[in-house]
């Protein structure tokens, strides 16, 4: 198995800063360009009007202040800890159904805004309640996985009424530029629909609209591959996490029962340039892989085994081969990002009943696994799925349902010692 899972873009570093270096195949150019990308990812944003005009038109509906305060380190959020924990990283969309077509709330939109600008009421809370779910192993130890309830609480537009909700965690975001540069027919070579060979796992893609292109395109970026470039999702986050325009989205993210939002003041039209908002969008495209670790190791090498048995290669594919792209340092790159990023009925565990393009309620995209063994070294912290209610990778794994189902009880049915081996390969990775 490869050691380096980003190719030329593969980054040693193993440390706290694992998910935030830049690939080191850049130019000395590149390397300027990166580093202003980095510094408006990073740096917050402040309200409108403000003598830092660069950064100013923050909200007046958000979530976040900057990409960083819920992409902290380049690395993945964790959920709530209670509730007056301020930790950000965890946002709702949400959307209403009229006549089986799914759509924006017509007062609160498509994502709740739990923090606002002065004079700007926020839209709502989000409310979190977790219940215990026990399960036995086949050798009789037992888990325990906690199953969440989700709710909109302290409403600041009048009743939210009955919503659909899709709780989404902020992901790490290196490996971005590598997965966008995968030419669509090797990800559609993995692709079977209607399961013609009768495995049980019919992964297919989700064809969604590119806002910055104005076409159709596949889906590859987002937990349903409900994004289909590295601009679509940058100055999509930009809009819907922080408030802030930028020339592919102009009118700001408030409706019209919204007064105060819609009348608040603006840092300018756009607030974020075209050049900033390359610059960031490079800055996502180029951050550095990290290599993987103790490959030799014979618990790392068993569990590598054990997940080809277990079948879990089948949505969680090792390799690909990036084609040519505007950005030559993720042009032509053989990559271990372990996943088919297509779409995958993952069952009524994990379903959030809401659909988003062509993805249902119960599908998912398969998670890339690159970087997973180091979220705890960097984010301090062990939650995984796209909630974060899975409070380590063992947890993870036995969640897995419908077209993962048979993976997971061949997980329930392996020996302590072998599921050891299993968390210690995804761990190297």
């Amino acid at each position: 198995m490869a050691e380096d899972p980003g190719g030329d873009t593969t980054t040693p570093l193993n440390n706290r800063n694992a998910f935030g270096s830049a690939a080191p195949n850049l130019s000395t150019e590149e390397r300027r360009i990166f580093e202003i990308g980095d510094s408006f990812f990073t740096q917050p944003w402040v309200t409108a009007p403000a003598s830092t005009d660069a950064r100013d038109g923050l909200g007046p509906l958000f979530n976040a202040t900057s990409c960083s305060s819920c992409h902290v380190l380049d690395g993945r959020a964790s959920p709530p800890l209670d509730p007056d924990d301020p930790e950000r990283g965890l946002l709702f969309r949400i959307g209403i159904e009229r006549d089986g077509v799914v759509q924006p709330h017509p007062v609160y939109g498509g994502q709740l805004q739990d923090r606002a600008i002065q004079k700007v009421p926020v839209e709502g809370a989000m409310s979190i309640s977790y219940e215990e779910i026990e399960g036995t192993y086949a050798d009789g130890t037992i888990y325990s996985l906690r199953a969440p309830t989700y709710t909109v609480i302290d409403e600041g537009y009048g009743s939210i009424g009955d919503i659909l909700i899709s709780p989404r965690i902020a992901p790490s975001v290196f490996g971005m530029g590598l997965i966008e540069a995968i030419p669509e027919a090797a990800i559609l070579a993995h692709a079977d629909p209607e399961d013609d060979d009768g495995d049980g796992i019919s992964g297919r893609p989700n064809y969604v609209m590119s806002d910055a292109r104005g076409v159709e395109m596949i889906g590859r970026i987002g937990w349903k591959a409900n994004v289909p470039t590295v601009e679509d999702q940058v100055a999509g986050a930009f809009l819907g996490d922080i408030g802030i325009t930028s020339p592919i989205h102009l009118e700001e993210n408030c409706t019209d029962a919204q007064t105060e939002c819609t009348l608040a003041p603006n840092g300018g039209t756009p607030e974020l340039t075209a050049e900033r908002l390359e610059q960031v969008i490079f800055y996502n495209s180029t951050l550095a892989v990290p290599q993987r670790r103790e490959l030799n190791e014979p618990a790392v090498k068993a569990g590598a085994a054990l997940f080809e048995q277990m079948n879990c290669s089948s949505c969680h594919v090792s390799t690909f081969t990036t084609g040519d792209h505007e950005i030559a340092a993720v042009s032509g790159q053989r990559i271990t990002p372990f996943s088919d990023f297509l779409l995958h009925d993952m069952g009524p565990g994990l379903a959030d009943g809401k659909p988003d393009g062509m993805a249902t309620g119960s599908e998912w995209r398969t998670a890339p696994l690159w970087g997973i063994g180091l979220v705890e070294e960097v984010n301090n912290h062990t939650f995984f799925l796209h909630d974060g209610r899975a409070r380590s990778l063992e947890e993870a794994i036995l969640w897995h349902g419908g077209e993962a189902e048979a993976s997971k009880q061949s997980f329930v049915a392996l020996t302590a010692d072998e599921r050891g081996q299993v968390i210690e390969f995804l761990e190297s990775l």
